[in-house]
């Protein structure tokens, strides 16, 4: 394993943000970020510096995730489940804040740095669990794309082929903040979900009540601690380290930033927590009216929802399922192409053309295109691999977490910044919790 000597000198020795093939938009974007910050217009200093936290946060309400969510609501009402998924999104926030002091001091990603510290065989290992994972879960986000488009009678092969041709048309500006803006304005649908919520005319007293209930409506049950431990599943996963930390080091933010990287973190949790509660919320009607929902995928619970919340409403919820799968299909298939390119010290970067990248984006393609065409395979079981990917997250993430864990304490890598032990008791914390919620998860979906 190499010393700690070592990885600190392989850091200054290696170029922190290699020159584009468009020098000179990124450039410009440099020179903006520096312009807003000598003239102290803090506003206009955080639109161009948030990105990464708002699409890890976003892209992770996915279309599984949303449909976890619609699950949660329908079955077991709002009581516990709406304090409980924010809860989430904190435990998300305290592991993602993490990867923007790492990745702003270091110019490195997690991928990059687990090799250096840990060497080639930890490495491997952990690229290698995440690309088997990512591209698992690239599936089940076609699983959501079909879905939604089902509700329009689309043919599935129309919905995949859509899906997969603007997942490999985002990133041809070769500019990466072109690609984050196109993609956080598709993300941005996923609020959708909360004047859906609204539609499905809530009772205010009932949700301030939720608020301070720690008993779900109908009692502890063994499908509903799975539901629980799904919506973990649905806020916290391995992918979203690498890419937040991935996109950082290719957006150029550095230590002055990291305050802005925080507040990047914390606004993507806000909003994509507004988004889950108010999805629990909106199918929490089909529990009031007491319909058995638990085999509903996308399609079915907007047509089930169509007579509380109006046609529009249904409609609504389908585009919000295929947006979410979208969204996700983009941000996990570039954290994947990141993985490959860091593990490899290949060019890992969007602002690259494609013959100066070609590992990277054929990864990127390679890997949408595949997993687009297994969802399109007749008989193909799509919900076995749906069950597989939930397990294969929850188990890979206490090891990556323990990997970040101690990087972020390494004294010669984040100087100042390393974490305090308050950091470290939240950090434990949350890493013991994500452990046991896993295994309980993966042990009792085997059985």
């Amino acid at each position: 394993m190499p010393s700690n000597r070592d990885i600190h000198r392989d850091f200054k020795a290696v170029d922190p943000l290699p020159l584009p093939g468009d020098l000179h938009q990124r450039l410009q974007d440099c020179f903006e970020v520096h312009q807003a910050r000598q003239k102290r217009r803090q506003m206009r200093l955080l639109w161009l510096l948030v990105g990464p936290g708002l699409l890890a946060m976003l892209g992770e309400n996915d279309a599984p995730s949303m449909l976890s969510y619609a699950g949660t609501g329908s079955q077991f009402g709002i009581n516990f489940f709406l304090p409980f998924i924010l809860l989430t999104f904190v435990l998300a926030v305290i592991t993602q804040e993490m990867t923007v002091r790492l990745g702003a001091l270091t110019q490195s990603g997690l991928a990059e740095l687990i090799y250096r510290r840990f060497g080639r065989k930890w490495g491997h290992l952990a690229m290698g669990d995440l690309l088997l994972t990512n591209f698992l879960t690239l599936i089940t986000e076609f699983v959501g794309i079909v879905a939604g488009a089902r509700y329009f009678h689309i043919p599935s092969a129309l919905a995949v082929g859509g899906g997969m041709a603007l997942v490999m048309a985002a990133p041809l500006s070769h500019r990466y903040f072109a690609w984050e803006r196109r993609v956080l304005l598709i993300a941005t649908f996923n609020l959708v979900f909360v004047p859906i919520a609204l539609m499905s005319h809530p009772s205010w007293p009932v949700l301030t009540h939720a608020f301070i209930s720690v008993s779900p409506q109908g009692g502890w049950s063994k499908h509903m601690i799975l539901l629980a431990l799904s919506d973990i599943g649905a806020t916290i996963t391995p992918w979203m380290l690498y890419f937040q930390q991935a996109s950082i080091r290719d957006k150029g933010l550095m230590e002055p930033d990291i305050r802005h990287g925080r507040w990047d973190t914390v606004l993507g949790a806000g909003l994509a927590s507004l988004a889950a509660v108010a999805c629990l919320v909106a199918t929490s009607v089909l529990f009031s009216h007491h319909m058995n929902t638990r085999q509903f995928n996308g399609a079915q619970f907007a047509e089930a929802l169509t007579p509380y919340i109006g046609r529009i409403g249904g409609s609504l919820f389908a585009l919000g399922i295929l947006e979410a799968g979208l969204v996700a299909a983009t941000t996990i298939s570039t954290s994947s192409a990141y993985v490959w390119g860091e593990s490899f010290r290949q060019a890992a970067s969007l602002n690259r053309r494609w013959s100066e990248a070609l590992g990277f984006y054929a990864i990127l393609a390679g890997m949408t295109l595949a997993a687009g065409l297994v969802v399109l395979i007749p008989g193909f079981p799509l919900e076995m691999i749906v069950i597989f990917v939930n397990i294969i997250a929850v188990l890979t993430m206490p090891p990556i977490f323990l990997f970040l864990l101690i990087l972020v304490n390494d004294r010669e890598i984040m100087g100042s910044y390393r974490n305090t032990w308050w950091l470290n008791v939240l950090g434990i914390t949350v890493g013991g919790f994500i452990s046991l919620a896993g295994v309980i998860y993966a042990v009792a979906t085997m059985l």
